[in-house]
């Protein structure tokens, strides 16, 4: 009878303890579906979140990316409107100067002008024209000489006839006529540099020639012109480039004898030079 008891005890004891494990366990389940929801949830919260903050930044980048162009609009607006150059500033007095002298350029092309760069060339190369009209090209000089204008650049083709005897790098005397016209030109406008370029034709330097080649002698022909222009017609060197392309810039074939003549040639190449140009017009 004991025995019966304890049994039915036991048996009572283990289903009570099975019953409460059970309830635990649903208990324990539905708080771990309950979690995980929860983190479903702030997890997609948290991608809300920073598609939003992602979305913040860009508008912040283009924000800034706006201010820095307004800025650098500014800048070029206050170039343009001539308040400053670089580290040299310009008075009223300059403005006024500067309004007058391009009063007097092409105003279609200073419609085109963005910049005071711009403005300050085409002061340059009016000037430039200006001193370079049909009395620099005299009679019979018409197929010996010829001038190009490419923006604000200027270009003088001349025949080596014109300034050198042939085979070699002194100047002719009857060269003198020419380069005083060329020394004026130059002299007129101080803001500017002035390239000295020789060229050659392909002809081979003979053996004993008082040059080793034809760099040599294309430079050597650019130095006589600058010694020649520097000593004798008064041209401030710090404007002047000595530069000799040898035969490597042809204006036509080399296998004719007109050919190498044509590519027998010094040129002269001006160039505005904007400093010079601002420093001379805040020292006046």
């Amino acid at each position: 009878m004991k025995k019966v008891i304890a049994l039915t005890l036991l048996s009572g004891s283990m289903l009570l303890v099975s019953c409460v494990s059970k309830k635990k366990y649903v208990a324990l389940e539905s708080q771990y579906n309950e979690t995980r929801s929860t983190l479903s949830k702030t997890q997609l919260e948290k991608e809300q979140i920073e598609a939003k903050f992602a979305k913040i930044e860009d508008r912040v980048a283009n924000y800034n990316a706006k201010i820095s162009s307004l800025s650098d609009a500014n800048v070029k607006l206050e170039n343009t409107s001539l308040k400053n150059y670089g580290n040299v500033v310009l008075s009223n007095e300059d403005k006024e100067q500067m309004k007058t002298a391009l009063a007097n350029v092409d105003q279609n092309e200073l419609a085109q002008a963005r910049t005071l760069e711009d403005s300050m060339n085409l002061i340059i190369s009016h000037n430039l024209k200006k001193n370079l009209d049909n009395s620099f090209i005299t009679e019979g000089e018409e197929d010996q000489i010829s001038v190009d204008v490419d923006e604000t650049v200027v270009m003088i083709t001349i025949s080596d006839k014109m300034l050198f005897n042939s085979g070699s790098y002194r100047i002719s005397s009857k060269a003198d006529g020419l380069l005083q016209r060329l020394a004026n030109v130059i002299n007129s406008e101080p803001a500017m540099e002035v390239l000295i370029e020789g060229h050659t034709d392909a002809q081979t330097i003979k053996p004993g020639a008082a040059v080793k080649d034809n760099w040599d002698l294309s430079v050597e022909r650019s130095t006589a012109v600058i010694r020649k222009l520097q000593n004798d017609f008064g041209v401030d060197p710090s404007k002047l480039i000595a530069a000799g392309r040898s035969s490597y810039q042809p204006l036509t074939e080399n296998e004719t004898k007109e050919g190498r003549s044509l590519n027998r040639r010094t040129r002269i190449v001006i160039l505005p030079n904007l400093d010079k140009f601002l420093a001379l017009l805040s020292a006046n």
